[in-house]
């Protein structure tokens, strides 16, 4: 094994990633039903009571303090259509139900404002905005949804916006042969057999992220690169079966591996293939390829 695989993996084993593993697709406390006729009531009423004490949450606060901890709280609140579209936000009503300052409420409403989750307006207040209005590509929006009632939109989107842009990402990154990006893309693919081996899912997940990352970033397209939060932030939200990537296994190592060839190789109609493979590949599925929809 490199230095590098073996750093990395040790790492992956001490640090708290952020990513989710099996098992926590519910950890959010959302409803499975869509949320229809929510008027009336403030919504924190109903909501899960452990809310209300941000300060003193650890689990999902990935160490962001309590300015992060209330985004997420809100942000989940709002995707999940707890607070429906221009519910108004009261700043004083949230410092009091979730125990924070009005410094941390203002800075994490204007984080959500930045989202396109909300809007503020003098003498109208700060309201929550529909969801034609959401910056759904922002990776924090796409985590929320896809732990949230839409999580089978989420998904699924996801799974057809991967399959646009990263085929093409791959050919464009077979013209770019530099020895130490493609020694890195190896490295990571070094690293995803070592920690399958070991049943280490969380060194391969972060180990396939980076790749696909990389792998844009490489492409020579400045647009491209700007979605590589957009790949991994799809890697990083788990519990359905989007692509080949979500799961160690024999067969996904394989072809990435093979992406790796094609680009030192400076095939792109290899490279194109194989990574159209892997988004296509999932042992748990019959569909391999995102099925066009009736509109």
């Amino acid at each position: 094994m490199s230095t590098l695989a073996h750093t990395m993996m040790t790492a992956a084993r001490s640090a708290d990633s952020g990513l989710a593993s099996p098992g926590e697709l519910d950890r959010y406390p959302y409803a499975e039903a869509p949320a229809v006729d929510r008027v009336g009531a403030p919504a924190w009423d109903g909501a899960d009571p452990e809310l209300g004490r941000v300060g003193r949450r650890a689990a999902g606060s990935r160490g962001r303090g309590l300015h992060g901890q209330l985004v997420q709280q809100l942000g989940q609140m709002i995707v999940s259509g707890d607070l429906g579209a221009d519910r108004p936000l009261v700043p004083e009503e949230i410092g009091q139900r979730f125990e924070v300052s009005r410094t941390v409420v203002r800075e994490s409403l204007r984080v959500l404002e930045a989202k396109g989750l909300v809007s503020a307006r003098p003498n109208v207040g700060t309201r929550v905005r529909p969801v034609s209005d959401w910056n759904l590509l922002d990776p924090d929006i796409i985590e929320w949804r896809a732990f949230g009632p839409q999580r089978d939109d989420q998904r699924r989107e996801l799974s057809e916006l991967r399959w646009t842009i990263e085929p093409l990402a791959a050919r464009l990154a077979a013209g770019h042969g530099r020895e130490d990006v493609q020694q890195r893309l190896t490295d990571m693919v070094e690293i995803m057999g070592h920690a399958m081996a070991q049943g280490d899912a969380l060194t391969f997940s972060r180990a396939d992220s980076e790749f696909h990352s990389l792998l844009i970033q490489i492409a020579g397209n400045r647009m491209l690169e700007h979605l590589s939060g957009i790949v991994s932030a799809a890697l990083q939200v788990s519990g359905g079966p989007v692509t080949g990537c979500e799961r160690p296994n024999e067969t996904s190592l394989a072809h990435h591996g093979r992406i790796c060839e094609a680009l030192a190789a400076s095939d792109g109609a290899a490279a194109e293939a194989a990574m159209r493979q892997l988004l296509t590949l999932h042992p748990e599925v019959d569909r391999v390829v995102p099925a066009p929809r009736e509109h």
